[in-house]
């Protein structure tokens, strides 16, 4: 007798990856399908989707429980039917990924009875094309051959997908497979695609959350980005400047820092001012005021 796997209600301990990847699939589901499985996308009818609760799959042999990431139910265009679609973010390799796949497919098969579309999501940097299929055979039968679509975003060419307006695309950006040097055009691309996008302002914050976390320029590079920016139209501009931008923030932080600075230098300069016109000497209203004797006589003069 086949015995379900036990359902438990602990919290595993999963990577952030995880955890924002499944967060992004459920934000943009209709998105997700659209952009990446193409041929999956006309079938379902998206005004009636529904995400089931996440499920802890129990394995007897290894002793460990996993939960299983994103699963939905779609119905059919055109057809009174129910399908599932199994989603599993994966950010690092693992020999038996395809096993487990189908591990979890059995298990959701075995309580639900229902079709099952298992997708894999693969965000990790391996040179290898990775399988989409876990076979058994014995010597006289193939007695299984489980298969599965598959995403393997560092296999993605980044420039194929900039014209698009699908919000999880220009997020997912970050993952596909670019150059160190194209980090900045990178950046300022995903940044373009989202101002063209008609979501509300959390949205917009989330996607940018989620790129930064894998796509994070350094000091440099966010100088670059601002000189390229200066020749995008006045107002894709004008939206990008009103985005979280870790390079404006901080921009804005050394502007008021400058502002502070500013008035304390001119704070001294009036000072300066007073005590030149009390004859003090130069020596002593430079040690009083922080001012160079230099500027202190430029002042004298002016």
């Amino acid at each position: 007798m086949f015995t379900v796997p036990v359902i438990l209600e602990e919290k595993a301990d999963y990577m952030k990856h995880d955890r924002l990847t499944k967060k992004l699939i459920q934000e943009f589901f209709e998105e997700f399908i659209e952009g990446f499985f193409p041929d999956l996308h006309p079938y379902i009818d998206f005004s009636n989707v529904t995400f089931l609760e996440q499920e802890v799959y129990l394995d007897y042999l290894e002793g460990s429980k996993k939960e299983i990431d994103v699963l939905v139910e779609v119905k059919l265009h055109h057809e009174d039917k129910i399908l599932h679609i199994h989603t599993e973010a994966q950010s690092t390799h693992e020999a038996d990924f395809p096993e487990r796949m189908f591990l979890y497919f059995s298990y959701l098969y075995a309580k639900h009875r229902k079709p099952i579309q298992p997708i894999a999501v693969l965000s990790y940097n391996r040179k290898q094309e990775e399988p989409t299929q876990f076979k058994v055979d014995t010597p006289t039968q193939e007695v299984l051959q489980f298969n599965f679509l598959q995403l393997q975003l560092r296999k993605k060419n980044w420039k194929e997908y900039i014209q698009s307006d699908n919000p999880i695309v220009a997020a997912l950006l970050s993952q596909m497979g670019y150059e160190e040097h194209e980090r900045v055009q990178v950046k300022l691309e995903f940044l373009r695609m989202i101002t063209r996008m008609k979501i509300n302002p959390a949205q917009m914050e989330f996607l940018y959350g989620y790129f930064e976390t894998y796509l994070k320029l350094n000091k440099e590079e966010e100088e670059q980005m601002m000189e390229k920016m200066e020749n995008l139209p006045e107002e894709e501009k004008e939206i990008v400047m009103q985005l979280p931008n870790s390079y404006f923030e901080r921009g804005k932080q050394e502007g008021i820092e400058e502002g502070i600075e500013e008035g304390i230098k001119k704070r001294n300069q009036e000072l300066a001012l007073k005590l030149i016109a009390r004859d003090m000497s130069i020596s002593d209203i430079a040690e009083i005021t922080d001012l160079s004797e230099a500027e202190i006589k430029r002042l004298a003069s002016e």
